[in-house]
């Protein structure tokens, strides 16, 4: 878990600074570059300014100058004075032999990064294109940086007499934008780290009930089925949450039926095999009377085969709730089955005197399903009748039909089962009697019913009391109830 959560924060930090970084390197881009398209734009507004300061100058022959007045030479110097300290330009009039006229102070002269551009090869050109008539923008590369150029031509009497050039560093225009760069960049940092710290909450969120979850899913592998998962988070982590505590409960229940399961096995194994070997050692040691030899030696059988019907139960239910077992399905007719199974057990119903009360709906005829299965579960269901019903009572056996099932009900007159008894009855081992009971049964035969009812897709219930209504038999018997359902079978069917 914390190697995911690891994943997911690497994954979150590395997303979050590359998205960061691209906006600001776009930003940067743009910013720059429309600052410098404002810029370069303004000092050409500046330089058309000085070109026509410059035309107002005249030209005198004899000199090969051009004479300026002092007030507007004053004005001239005072423009590029202010452009050198708004742009940090710096600005030079030229005739167009490239003389200079007018510049800034006598110090630029000695300035060799501006020497250095104005006598470049760049600047010859320039002067030519100027002197077509063309405006002129260009940047070169001096050892101290990139510097952009504009070159305005001013003119008299529509002749093209000298250039303004006006020149600004790269580094000059990018400065003046540092400090908006350096407050988005800072604004970006504060954004990303916020962003951050809600994942890590929002993560650590979402992560703690899955950690705890791990927690819970080891405690269980270790055994500990009674531990539960917090119920918290997001929706999808409180639905996976009940989702896993009810598979801890469902295993916790099935733990627990395991150990019942192999107590009660035991215990059913263990009570025979005592009988068995107490009796067989009594005849072999002689404690036995050798007269009764032949009595406890029936005893001994007698147990050897409650042994016998034992596996076998045990072998039918596992094999009844193996998933791969398939049912042969046929058609055959169910009162005919009934009385059947009656008749096997007719001798158990004359020794106990047992009356056997059969009433069949005639309409239930043909149903579909494993004859041989439902074949035990009728015999199973008859055994645990007679077994309860005290000497001289009553059974009830009757059909009915239900829409397209069929019904099947047994009945009898013994004391019926208690309530505390009656939500366990179809579970394995339980014996609603335990005391008047020892010895007789395996606790096995009404959860085999079960398992084989529902194997046909199908229900098997205990009814808490007859019924008075005309759905069925009104049953005036006391006992116990049983009831299972199978489909008609309508000739269509495969």
């Amino acid at each position: 878990m914390r190697r995911m959560f690891t994943r997911l924060i690497s994954v979150f930090l590395i997303s979050i600074v590359v998205f960061a970084l691209t906006l600001f390197a776009i930003f940067y881009y743009n910013a720059i570059s429309q600052g410098r398209t404002r810029t370069m734009s303004m000092l050409r507004h500046e330089a058309k300014d000085l070109a026509y300061l410059a035309s107002e100058s005249k030209y005198n022959p004899f000199t090969m100058t051009f004479d300026y007045s002092q007030t507007t030479r004053k004005y001239i110097e005072w423009k590029i004075q202010s452009i050198y300290s708004q742009y940090s330009s710096y600005c030079i009039i030229m005739d167009s032999t490239g003389r200079v006229l007018v510049y800034i102070d006598p110090s630029l002269l000695n300035d060799q990064d501006i020497l250095s551009t104005l006598n470049s090869e760049e600047l010859s050109d320039t002067l030519t294109r100027v002197a077509a008539g063309e405006e002129v923008e260009f940047f070169t590369r001096a050892e101290t940086g990139t510097m952009f150029t504009v070159a305005i031509p001013w003119q008299q009497d529509g002749r093209v007499m000298g250039a303004v050039v006006i020149q600004t560093a790269a580094q000059v225009i990018n400065a003046s934008y540092h400090n908006t760069l350096l407050n988005v960049l800072i604004s970006a940092l504060v954004a990303t780290l916020l962003a951050i710290i809600l994942f890590l909450s929002l993560a650590r969120q979402l992560t703690m009930p899955l950690t705890q979850m791990e927690r819970s899913a080891n405690a269980i592998a270790q055994g500990n089925f009674s531990i539960r998962a917090p119920e918290s988070g997001s929706r999808e982590t409180r639905a996976l949450a009940r989702a896993f505590n009810d598979m801890a409960v469902q295993m916790e229940t099935l733990e627990m039926s395991r150990r019942d399961f192999i107590a009660n096995v035991s215990h059913e194994l263990r009570s025979p095999l005592t009988s068995i070997q107490g009796y067989l050692q009594g005849i072999l040691d002689g404690t036995l009377p050798a007269e009764e030899q032949e009595q406890n030696l029936s005893i001994a059988l007698d147990e050897t085969k409650r042994l016998s019907k034992l596996v076998s139960g045990l072998l039918s239910l596992s094999r009844m709730e193996r998933e791969d077992v398939l049912l042969n399905y046929t058609a055959f007719d169910l009162n005919e089955l009934v009385r059947r199974v009656i008749i096997t057990k007719e001798t158990q119903i004359e020794d106990k005197h047992i009356r056997i009360d059969v009433q069949f709906a005639e309409e239930v005829r043909m149903v579909r399903a494993d004859r041989d299965q439902i074949t035990q579960v009728l015999v199973n269901l008859l055994d645990n009748a007679l077994k309860f019903t005290p000497e001289g009572g009553t059974i009830r056996m009757s059909t009915r039909t239900d829409r397209d099932k069929a019904v099947f009900r047994i009945a009898d007159s013994g004391a019926g089962v208690s309530a505390e008894d009656a939500p366990h009855i179809f579970d394995r081992f339980y014996k609603a009697d335990k005391a008047h009971m020892t010895g007789q049964g395996t606790g096995l035969g009404l959860a085999i019913c079960k398992r084989i009812i529902e194997k046909h897709g199908e229900r098997i219930q205990l009814l808490s009391a007859a019924p008075t209504d005309n759905e069925g038999p009104a049953d005036a018997l006391t006992g116990a109830i049983f009831e299972f359902t199978l489909p008609i079978f309508t000739g269509e069917q495969g």
